[in-house]
């Protein structure tokens, strides 16, 4: 797949929920992860299965997800960003709305790193 067919996929992906396909589907096994801070998780994951594993962590400190917005994939070489806007409950912290900018790089056709930035 090229660059801009692996984003469309992802953001199709994620606007059903279907954020543990996206991982199965995209990502390469060797694939990083990486958060601008410690808030949400470690700052730096390595490989798929710890990728996954983070993914599960976010999802048990949800609450509630009450809405999503995810913009159109913005591609540029073997890289595409998108803004992702949450409308979450989040466990002991109540309702809010969590704003990120995502940033991915493709190779071969696989997600091989992702960066978030809020």
């Amino acid at each position: 797949m090229t660059t801009q067919e692996v984003a469309n996929r992802l953001v199709e992906l994620c606007r059903m929920g279907q954020m543990e396909q996206t991982q199965t589907e995209l990502y390469a096994d060797d694939a990083t992860s990486t958060e601008a801070d410690d808030s949400m998780g470690p700052r730096l994951v390595n490989g798929l299965d710890g990728i996954k594993e983070k993914g599960k962590m976010f999802m048990s400190m949800v609450e509630e997800f009450h809405s999503s917005t995810i913009s159109e994939p913005v591609v540029a070489g073997h890289c595409f960003s998108l803004s992702w806007a949450m409308d979450v409950t989040m466990k002991g912290q109540g309702r809010s709305t969590m704003e990120e900018i995502c940033v991915y790089k493709v190779k071969d056709g696989q997600i091989t790193g992702e960066w978030f930035f809020y």
